[in-house]
């Protein structure tokens, strides 16, 4: 994926004066697949992924998928509460840190969700205690991974590595119900969740097409920042 609209991403950048490359961080429960996430983006094993619900990533990694993106790796949420307590004090220190005295580093995160978990409230968390406490709303955006585990892997097309309608009619009411829940619990409001499966390669280029469309029209100005 990494020249998949390629072209598209410069040109956003360079039109509107953003910082380059365009930083985002990667967030959520531990098994949501962070690491298999950019794995999928990148096309190779950029970041390792742990075993089963053992998570592989315990700090924050930064990973180019070229000039003018790169995404942020963090340790997820859900592992107990003093690690919870360390991972969510390194995210906040993340999202708080500067590349000048002008502008922050972080310009955008996603949340990415588990499809195969019906349990949110590591994310709804997550969201109102750390994130929206150091970004603006708009600079977030929610995503669901493995789509393919949704209905607990019934209704998935091993074959096509695609879902079959039935499972692609509970991933739309899984995502609007995603959006709702959310919007509920923190006040977010959020565009409907794109799902994917970064495991089988599925929309991953969905999942990009939402990134760019949720990029920044302005830079994270510290003196500007308006925060949840």
């Amino acid at each position: 994926m990494k020249n998949y609209r390629f072209h598209d991403i410069q040109s956003h950048i360079s039109r509107n004066n953003l910082l380059t490359p365009l930083d985002i961080l990667l967030v959520g429960g531990t098994g949501t697949g962070k690491s298999s996430t950019l794995n999928a983006l990148f096309g190779y094993t950029a970041a390792k992924v742990g075993d089963g619900v053992d998570p592989e990533t315990q700090h924050i990694s930064a990973h180019s998928l070229h000039d003018f993106l790169r995404f942020h790796d963090s340790a997820g949420l859900g592992d107990g509460k003093e690690k919870d307590y360390c991972h969510a004090k390194n995210i906040t220190e993340e999202l708080q840190r500067t590349c000048n005295t002008d502008y922050y580093f972080i310009d955008l995160v996603m949340v990415l969700l588990d499809g195969g978990s019906r349990d949110l409230g590591t994310t709804f968390q997550l969201l109102d205690s750390v994130i929206l406490k150091s970004i603006e709303p708009r600079r977030v955006i929610v995503a669901i991974n493995q789509a393919d585990m949704a209905m607990k892997g019934r209704n998935w097309n091993a074959h096509l590595n695609k879902p079959e309608s039935i499972l692609v009619d509970f991933l739309e009411e899984k995502a609007w119900s995603v959006k709702h829940r959310i919007n509920e619990s923190t006040g977010l409001s959020i565009s409907k969740p794109v799902y994917y499966s970064a495991k089988f390669g599925y929309n991953v280029d969905a999942l990009i097409d939402h990134v760019i469309a949720h990029f920044p029209i302005t830079r994270r100005n510290i003196a500007n920042s308006e925060i949840y």
